[in-house]
């Protein structure tokens, strides 16, 4: 289940993210933007652009693995605000592809899955 204590719901949060990101991971698909925050768990925003994921339901794919991949994480000290952001490659991307990115990028970020 992905909680609301888990989302940015807010512009204002999101904004903050933008503002100033402590950490940027990027490739051809996506881009990750984390800010550290002062909660105990990690908080996870999504912007998947018409623009770049012409089709509905490639742009559920990739919100739903995002979403996948995020509740997997392991809880880490500091927690982050992170917000994921599509790109033009994203449009082209295969769902192992965006898998692929997804872990990539976290692991840049630090954050790592926990063990099953």
């Amino acid at each position: 289940m992905f909680r609301p204590s888990q989302r940015l719901l807010t512009a204002d949060d999101y904004r903050q993210v933008f503002k100033a990101p402590d950490h940027k991971a990027g490739q051809k698909e996506l881009l990750l933007l984390a800010r550290q925050n002062d909660l105990t768990c990690h908080r996870l925003g999504l912007a998947v652009a018409k623009k770049h994921v012409p089709t509905a339901v490639k742009r559920n794919v990739i919100k739903r693995l995002t979403r996948e991949h995020f509740r997997a994480l392991s809880p880490s000290t500091p927690s982050f605000d992170i917000v994921v952001l599509t790109r033009p490659g994203a449009r082209d991307a295969t769902a192992t592809r965006i898998k692929d990115a997804l872990v990539k990028q976290f692991t840049r970020l630090g954050l790592t899955v926990a063990p099953q």
